[in-house]
């Protein structure tokens, strides 16, 4: 039986009198891919940002590892192993990629982390040719590699991943969804926050479809990207 590592249980968040997540609720178990879809503005980023503990929970729980996380710190989730590459990717500017990927591991006080970047350079060649070079000089695509590659500096138990395509060229979405694949591959549990519904439900074991709020559907991938509904929703069809 898998064991479940992230579980969301009657999920409420509120921005003062607007409920922007009604009741939701999810799983994921370990090793799998799930991915969270629904258009801008359905509450998935509001519901990963309750996960990771920047923004206040009405009401409901949150359940990493067996256990209650809600209102704990961003800082304490990754010292657990949640950790999550945000929306906007939020690299630092000012600093290298060597660095940006040092601080990834700040949470860590073993001897391997010049190892761990070799391994991130390993899946991200672009990153190595770079390293000396300032964060914010980047393209947006190379900032998500950059993001990502951070994140996993962490050594996360589970990763959370928030539109990771959004605002990249069709070449560079490409490589990101690869990369994705690649990082589930190796044994890393996602979940997956996009709006690009056929790439993400592409890639995941299984999907959950929010609108306005509230999970609306739920099931094996492959399934969700044969439904009609979310093909006529999502999909243009």
């Amino acid at each position: 039986m898998t064991t479940t590592m992230l579980k969301v249980s009657a999920l409420k968040v509120a921005y003062g009198g607007i409920q922007a997540v009604k009741g939701v609720s999810f799983e994921v178990g370990q090793g799998e891919l799930v991915s969270l879809i629904g258009a801008n503005g359905a509450g998935k980023t509001t519901t990963l940002k309750a996960i990771t503990g920047t923004q206040p929970v009405a009401a409901g729980e949150i359940e990493f590892l067996g256990k209650s996380i809600k209102g704990q710190g961003a800082w304490e989730l990754v010292r657990q192993g949640l950790v999550m590459v945000p929306e906007g990717r939020g690299t630092f500017a000012r600093m290298t990629i060597t660095e940006n990927l040092q601080m990834g591991a700040f949470v860590r006080n073993d001897n391997e982390i010049d190892d761990d970047i070799d391994k991130v350079f390993a899946i991200f060649p672009r990153l190595k040719e770079r390293r000396k070079q300032l964060a914010g000089t980047m393209s947006g695509g190379e900032q998500q590699m950059l993001a990502m590659g951070r994140a996993l500096m962490a050594r996360p138990k589970v990763l959370l991943l928030d539109e990771p395509s959004m605002g990249l060229s069709p070449i560079m979405v490409d490589k990101i969804f690869e990369v994705v694949a690649d990082i589930h591959g190796r044994g890393t549990t996602i979940l997956l926050v996009e709006q690009n519904a056929s790439r993400a439900l592409g890639l995941a074991d299984r999907g959950y479809v929010m609108d306005s709020g509230e999970v609306t559907m739920s099931g094996e991938a492959k399934a969700l990207l044969r439904d009609p509904r979310v093909r006529a929703a999502y999909l243009g069809e």
